[in-house]
């Protein structure tokens, strides 16, 4: 079995090499390979240098790069891996250090003992550590979750995690259109249609970082997601 680990990145030069070293050094099942496929979105610090630094030094290593001519948005770079993934299941790992790589086994274990075909890793359950941080960003990401609930009948208690874990021919069956940060409600909503899935959610934990440390979700990213909410559950 082969785990395909997707990481988009942008300007992330200060956190790209310390997510690879962690990305490769988490713990896996027995007998389960890794390939890692970092996406480039036009990023105009020196993050390439250090993918391309990383890997020279590496070549043992299955990471693949892959790079876009113009910064598109998180949603493109995920569209981009997803479509470059061969493994049995896919995850989201963004490029920053907020998710924790050495809990893909949590997120794994329903789908390897055959209860789920998605997971979700949710910062609003269990028992993990989370850095206290914006009091209004958790309240949109409850609210966004809720009314995103209300349209597709799920349960969720975060939809807009980072952290989602899928069998890879659900993924790859689906036909994803948003660009940015609509990414996650889109994927959910159509995720939720797929006849007979099984959706689970795991506690996780979250670092979370400050707008200084290098955070670029904002209201208008919010703002998009209720829209994506409606488009993709009322209009499909």
């Amino acid at each position: 079995m082969k785990l395909s680990i997707i990481i988009p990145a942008f300007n992330e030069e200060r956190t790209i090499r310390t997510i690879l070293i962690k990305v490769f050094e988490a713990p896996l099942p027995d007998g389960m390979q890794r390939e890692v496929i970092v996406v480039n979105d036009c990023s105009v610090d020196g993050t390439m240098a250090e993918l391309e630094k990383f890997k020279k030094e590496n070549p043992g290593l299955d990471l693949r790069i892959f790079s876009h001519e113009v910064n598109k948005g998180k949603g493109a770079a995920l569209h981009t891996g997803i479509k470059e993934a061969v493994g049995d299941f896919v995850i989201i790992q963004d490029a920053d250090l907020e998710y924790d790589p050495r809990e893909f086994g949590i997120l794994l274990r329903p789908i390897l003992e055959d209860h789920a075909d998605v997971v979700y890793g949710s910062r609003f359950m269990g028992g993990k550590p989370h850095r206290i941080l914006f009091f209004w960003h958790s309240i949109g990401n409850k609210f966004l979750t809720s009314v995103s609930n209300a349209f597709t009948n799920l349960n969720l208690t975060d939809m807009e995690t980072c952290y989602k874990l899928f069998r890879r021919e659900i993924i790859q069956s689906l036909e994803l259109k948003e660009q940015r940060f609509g990414f996650e409600p889109e994927v959910t909503a159509k995720v939720a249609r797929v006849p007979g899935v099984r959706i689970y959610e795991v506690g996780i934990s979250y670092y979370g970082r400050t707008y200084e440390e290098g955070k670029k979700i904002n209201w208008k990213d919010g703002v998009r997601a209720i829209y994506c909410i409606l488009k993709y559950n009322l209009f499909r």
